[in-house]
This record gives structure tokens, C-alpha cells and sequence, in this order.
């Protein structure tokens, strides 16, 4: 092969990287013998782990140099989402690549190794993937605090050295007999590593709007929630599908009563589990669990369509997010007072301020879930629950506290609003598909408004993507045909605040 004589700057490179990739998706690979094509395939993978490390590095400079503003993010993990569109899993991946094989630079100004070095010169090899960096990075993590950082170091050289050959799946494998040797008691391990490690993470609702949940206890809270579980749990208790099913605690019961009950239970010791975690927090919820304060963020808020609300059936979302069959929101209402924003015919309430207040009523905050559903900004997914009403102009500038000239913005993507250069410029759109929605673009640039489409994709989706109207949107639609509707009930559930808006 003939050498070809490259850049030095790295935007060429990379813009050279990118033609070269575009070529090569184009080429046929016909014409290549089948010892060339397996040579193709093992060059192609090792410049895509070398990429690794070129990522990790891309993506510390954009973190250390606070670049990531530049494109409205406001933290360097949103960028990844928001601009890069990367998965949560994904974003986790690549922050964790840019701790560890990066050069980072301390507050001094003193440049830093890399927290891995030998796991960063195999990916510079192309040995490693970013799947060998994550497993990597988990072990060396799960190192007990109390060990030597030498002893550490030597951990992670090894590792990295059998990683070369290994699958990433033989990679945890080998790094957990690491952990046995290094910690074969688990006596090592102090409350300040279990403390490091404590969580509990909720991840996105699937496709039938279920939730997965995984968590790493601590030993307190393992023996308090277990404790609650024998009570709460028991056989017969706090099941759902039998309406003479005793309800909270086992310990308050009538033991004949609770036995009949188990009798007629066939629910699976995971079943009852989930259904005593969800009675607890319906009992956490009635006895005020959300506080007693007024402030919205304090209450349980939903937005419906008024037809799925009276039939029933379809999709609401919450104000945290969430999206909820509209049979579950009328049960839950039972237990607690939630604030619904209806799509409806017309509005009684005050939508219009002007200057004579900055805040933005109830109403107002209402009207703004319903339309905006979170944070405005492009590519940003804080839900409305931590939303604030950004005026447009800015107050400062005069801007009236009027439901045209207010939208959702994140703290962050708030404070970023700036008539200077570097800063972004909002308004409500006039015209184009898009028309009453929340604009963004950089202060001054000639640049397209964008809209944000995290929260609500369904507006862009060709076959669903009909506005809201006061019989729902076409996604509600579809949903709510496949969730079996209930028999009629009461279109809206005693003491339940509704404000209702028009569509």
C-alpha cells in the first residue's frame, strides 16, 4: 500500500476519517478473495477500537473546555444524549472511557495519566472495545477501597493484558477471580465502598409502558425493606386481582381473614412483592407523602385528552414523565388529589399576566405541561416536574408573563437565555409545522429554530403525528385501542382538581 501523507490537524482527520468511511460503505466487496475479506474485517475492528480511545479523548477535552455549552447542553453527559443521541447505556460508556483512558488535567493545571493506563494503550492497539473498557472499569471499581493503589495498579495491568485476547464477557469473568484474590472474605470491604456503590436506578418504561428497576442496597436498607416484606408481602396480602384482599400490613390483619385470603392467592413471590411496594406507596402517597404544600411540584399532575379521560381508556402522561394507562390514573386518584390538564373546548382561568406579576400562576404552569410536556430546549429531557417558566423576551427585557410568551426550561437551559453572543434566543414560532411551539437557536445566528422532540416524538412521527386535539392524539389513539377498556365509571374521580384548556 502506498503511504499517503495525512494532516495534522484533527478536524481534518476526522472529516478525512468520515469521507473514507463513506467511501468504503459504497465500495463492493466483491472483488475481495475470502482471506482479504477476513483481513477487511479484522483491520475494520481494530480502527474501530482505536476510535475508542479517540472518542474518550473528544469527549475530555469537550467536558474540560466547557464546549458542550456551546451546543445548548448543559452538562457534558445531555451533550451526549441530546446532541450525540446516545443511549443512557451508551453515555455511561463513553463518560466512564473519557475518566479512564484519557490525559485529564487537575485544577493546578497539572496534566493527569490516565486512571487506566494499560487498559489505554490496548484500546490504542485496537485490542479493546469499549465493551472491554466498561467491564474493565466495573472491576477495578469493585476494588475494595482498603487496597493498596499499587496493588490496584497491578489488578488493572493484568486485566488489561488477558482482555486483548479475551471476549468482554471472559473479561468479567477473569476480573472477578481478581476480586476473589485481592478480597476473598469480602472483609475489606467498608461501609465507604458500600456507600460508593449504593443505588437504586429506575430505567425507561418499555413498549407496554412497564419499568425495570435495579438497585444495590445497602445492608441497612436491605433488612429494612425485607422486614417490610414479611408484612407487606405475605401471602394473601395486598392483591390487586381479589378485591377481599387485606390491605397494608399483615401485622394488623385478622389472621382467618389473611388466611383465606392466601388460599385464593396465586401470585409468584416476586408478584407479591411488587404489589407490596406499590401499596406501600399508595399509603405513603394518602397520608401525605407528597407534602402539604401548594406548590405544584409537590402534587401529582397529569395531562389527559377529556374523551379518554370520561371513556377511560388511553394514555396520560405525568408531570415527571411518566406515561400511564388512563384507567390506572382514575384508580390512583382514589389515593391521592392530582392536578389534570385537560385538552378541552375553553379555558375559565387567567392566562395572561402581563407585567403586573413575574411568576407564572398555576394556570399557567398547567398550560405549559400540556403544550410542552419539559424543558423546551433542543435534544433536553428534564421532565416538567424540574421545569421553570421561562419568559420570552426575558423579564429583565420586558418580557409579560403571558402564556404566548412563556415556555419549559430546565435551570440550566434557562440561565443560558442571553441577548450575547454565546448564548441562546427563544420565541414561540409563527409559522412552518411547528407553529405555537417553543424555538431555540444560537443568540444572533441566522441558524433554523429548533423545537425539542425528546419529550413528545410522536409529533414528528409520519403516521402519528396529528396535533393534540380535544379527543386525543393519534398515538393516544393507537395505544387505546389495545388497552382493554374498563366498564364505564366516573369520569373524574371526587376531589380531583381539573383545569381544562383548549386544544
Amino acid at each position: 500500500m502506498t503511504n499517503i501523507e495525512l494532516p495534522d490537524n484533527p478536524l481534518d482527520l476526522v472529516r478525512l476519517q468520515d469521507e473514507v468511511a463513506q467511501k468504503l460503505a459504497a465500495v463492493s466487496l466483491a472483488g475481495l478473495s475470502d482471506r482479504e475479506l477476513l483481513v477487511a474485517s479484522e483491520v475494520n475492528e481494530r480502527s474501530n477500537r482505536r476510535g475508542v480511545g479517540v472518542d474518550a479523548r473528544l469527549f475530555a477535552e469537550v467536558s474540560q473546555r466547557g464546549a458542550y455549552r456551546l451546543a445548548g447542553s448543559q452538562m457534558p453527559g445531555k451533550y451526549l444524549e441530546g446532541q450525540l443521541r446516545l443511549s443512557v447505556r451508551a453515555r455511561k460508556q463513553r463518560t466512564d472511557a473519557a475518566l479512564s483512558l484519557s490525559s485529564l488535567v487537575a485544577f493546578s493545571g497539572e496534566p493527569l495519566d490516565p486512571t487506566l493506563p494499560a487498559t489505554a494503550g490496548a484500546v490504542a492497539d485496537g485490542d479493546l472495545s469499549l465493551d472491554h473498557v466498561a467491564e474493565i472499569v466495573d472491576v477495578i471499581d469493585a476494588i475494595p477501597a482498603a487496597i493498596p493503589a499499587d496493588v490496584k495498579g497491578r489488578a488493572e495491568a493484568e486485566l488489561a493484558g488477558v482482555a486483548r485476547t479475551l471476549t468482554p464477557e471472559q473479561t468479567r469473568t477473569a476480573g472477578k477471580r481478581i476480586l476473589a484474590h485481592l478480597d476473598p472474605d469480602g472483609e475489606l470491604t467498608d461501609d465507604t465502598d458500600r456507600a460508593r456503590t449504593r443505588g437504586v436506578t429506575l430505567a425507561p418504561q418499555d413498549r407496554r409502558l412497564m419499568s425495570a428497576i435495579s438497585a444495590k442496597l445497602t445492608p441497612a436498607a436491605r433488612a429494612k425493606l425485607e422486614a417490610l416484606l414479611v408484612l407487606w408481602a405475605a401471602p394473601g396480602m395486598n392483591n390487586p386481582d381479589d378485591e377481599q384482599s387485606p390491605s397494608g400490613s399483615s401485622a394488623n390483619v385478622d389472621p382467618e381473614a389473611l388466611a383465606a385470603a392466601a388460599e385464593r392467592d396465586t401470585r409468584s413471590q416476586s408478584q407479591r412483592n411488587h404489589d407490596a411496594l406499590e401499596a406501600m406507596w399508595t399509603f405513603l402517597i394518602a397520608n401525605g407523602g407528597l407534602g402539604e404544600g401548594t406548590s405544584l411540584s409537590s402534587q401529582l399532575v397529569v395531562t389527559a385528552s377529556l374523551d379518554d379521560l370520561e371513556a377511560r381508556t388511553g394514555v396520560a402522561t405525568t408531570a415527571t414523565g411518566t406515561r400511564l394507562p388512563v384507567k390506572d390514573l382514575v384508580e390512583i386518584a382514589a389515593d391521592a388529589t392530582p392536578w389534570l390538564e385537560v385538552f378541552a373546548n375553553a379555558s375559565a382561568q387567567v392566562l395572561y399576566l402581563g407585567r403586573g406579576k413575574r411568576l407564572a400562576s398555576r394556570a399557567q404552569r398547567l398550560a405549559l405541561f400540556g403544550r410542552d410536556r419539559g424543558c423546551t430546549a433542543p435534544g433536553c429531557t428534564v421532565p416538567w416536574s424540574k421545569t421553570q417558566a421561562h419568559h420570552m423576551p426575558d423579564w429583565q427585557d420586558g418580557g409579560p408573563t403571558d402564556i404566548d410568551h412563556l415556555g419549559g426550561a430546565c435551570g440550566g437551559h434557562n440561565r443560558s437565555v442571553s441577548t450575547k453572543p454565546g448564548g441562546w434566543e427563544t420565541t414561540i414560532l409563527q409559522t412552518g409545522p411547528f407553529t405555537g411551539r417553543v424555538g431555540w437557536r444560537p443568540t444572533g445566528s441566522n441558524e433554523p429554530w429548533k423545537v425539542n422532540h425528546a419529550l413528545q416524538p410522536e409529533k414528528i412521527l409520519p403516521t402519528f403525528g396529528d396535533r393534540v386535539t380535544e379527543s386525543g392524539s393519534a398515538v393516544e389513539k393507537w395505544l387505546a385501542c389495545r388497552i382493554p377498556a374498563p366498564p364505564p365509571g366516573p369520569p373524574v374521580p371526587p376531589g380531583t382538581d381539573v383545569v381544562r384548556y383548549p386544544a
